[in-house]
């Protein structure tokens, strides 16, 4: 018999942890979209987005399933991490990855 796998958290349930909405993110106020350049914006705006919805990085920790260590490196802009931890940690914060040629026009 196979041991039966977690049901992944979502923003939802994150959201009904915080007892707020899953927050959009942009450079100055979080909502809209912006461009990340590097892994240390990347880790600026992770933190922004925790903090914005009123979250420890021990809330993110146990909801996303991964380490103390991990949600530090992240938000430290760390450039080496697993993507797919980031992805889903992203998805946790409500936040998500949108990819498009440079210098197009935002949709």
């Amino acid at each position: 018999m196979s041991p039966i796998k977690p049901k992944r958290k979502t923003s939802s349930d994150i959201a009904a942890v915080a007892k707020v909405a899953p927050l959009q993110i942009s450079p100055h106020r979080l909502s809209g979209a912006t461009s990340i350049r590097n892994t240390n914006e990347l880790g600026l705006m992770v933190k922004r987005a925790r903090q914005g919805q009123g979250l420890l990085q021990r809330d993110v920790i146990g909801i996303a399933n991964v380490g103390n260590r991990f949600i530090s490196e992240l938000e430290n802009g760390k450039p080496t991490l697993q993507i797919q931890k980031v992805l889903d940690v992203l998805d946790i914060l409500g936040l998500e990855v949108v990819l498009r040629r440079k210098g197009a026009a935002n949709e």
